[in-house]
């Protein structure tokens, strides 16, 4: 298909380090979630902001509302209460909106992010997913199961995901030095194959360099029907240890609006159908993407018509 007139699924961009940014609440190892039950509007008014800025994919903020983590701080009893408020926030976002936007699901990983040394087993994983599914389903439209570092993390969280007759999608996180494996060390085939054979319709790469999800991206043509990939704005993840919060973190000063449109547009160019941004990609990052896509002349959609 020429490039005119062809579909790309536009995502949002990272939720947590925009809304701590906004936020008056102090910083806690779970992040955003915290806002749920004490900052709601800030979530909604956040969705809004991604929605106005042209996404049509918006996920729920419920990455660190995950039982183990919860459990790990002392509040276990806030996992329905969390899950419950994600949901409302971003479905108040949607109807405010008007438009035919879509929410996704969050499966992201259990624990902590990009340390496949603290995942839980398959079974423990496939335990705690459908616990998430089964509080989330009756209010999404897919489900995006994020981060991902390992086979058996990503093929438990989509047959979780799968077992809810939804559409599935699948990202991993891949070395920022070496895109062609996860961050666990195992191949990026390898573990976005275990997601496949686990029912997932599309395969990403998310919460990585631009640079390094670029390479992988390139992996990812051929490979499946549909793929597509939402990079990170962070100079390195490596000093996020489990437990821990964002502080460690940086952002790029490098990567501004313009720099960050012109890399997605280069995955898009590659064949990706799902394009987004992730940790520290933020609105006007999206509004710049969303206009760079329509002046190329794609077709800026929620969902992906049969070929």
């Amino acid at each position: 298909m020429s490039r005119r007139g062809r579909q790309v699924v536009l995502l949002d961009g990272g939720m947590g380090q925009e809304l701590i940014r906004r936020s008056k609440l102090p910083l806690t190892p779970l992040w955003s979630a915290r806002m749920l039950l004490e900052e709601l509007e800030l979530v909604e008014e956040l969705h809004c902001a991604f929605i106005d800025a042209g996404a049509r994919v918006i996920t729920l903020n419920s990455y660190a509302a995950t039982g183990p983590r919860l459990a790990r701080d002392g509040h276990a009893e806030n996992f329905l209460p969390m899950q419950e408020a994600a949901l409302k926030a971003a479905r108040r976002a949607r109807e405010r909106s008007g438009g035919d936007v879509r929410i996704a699901g969050c499966l992201p990983p259990l624990v902590a992010s990009y340390r496949a040394d603290v995942v839980p087993s398959f079974g423990d994983c496939l335990a705690e997913y459908r616990r998430i599914v089964e509080a989330q389903a009756a209010g999404v439209d897919l489900f995006l199961c994020e981060t991902m570092t390992l086979d058996h993390e990503i093929r438990a969280a989509a047959r979780a995901a799968a077992e809810s007759g939804k559409p599935v999608w699948a990202a991993v996180t891949v070395d920022d030095q070496n895109p062609g494996k996860a961050r666990s060390g195992q191949g990026l085939l390898e573990v976005t194959g275990a997601a496949l054979d686990e029912g997932a319709e599309a395969l990403l790469v998310n919460c990585s360099t631009p640079e390094a999800t670029g390479s992988a991206v390139s992996l990812l043509a051929g490979k499946t029907r549909v793929f597509g990939a939402y990079a990170n704005g962070f100079t390195s993840v490596d000093a996020l240890e489990p437990g821990g919060t964002v502080e460690g973190l940086q952002a790029r000063r490098d990567l501004g609006v313009k720099d960050y449109a012109e890399q997605a547009l280069g995955w898009v160019e590659a064949g990706a159908a799902i394009v987004g941004g992730c940790c520290e990609i933020g609105p006007a990052h999206i509004a710049e993407l969303a206009r760079r896509l329509s002046e190329r002349g794609y077709r800026i959609t929620a969902r992906l018509e049969a070929a």
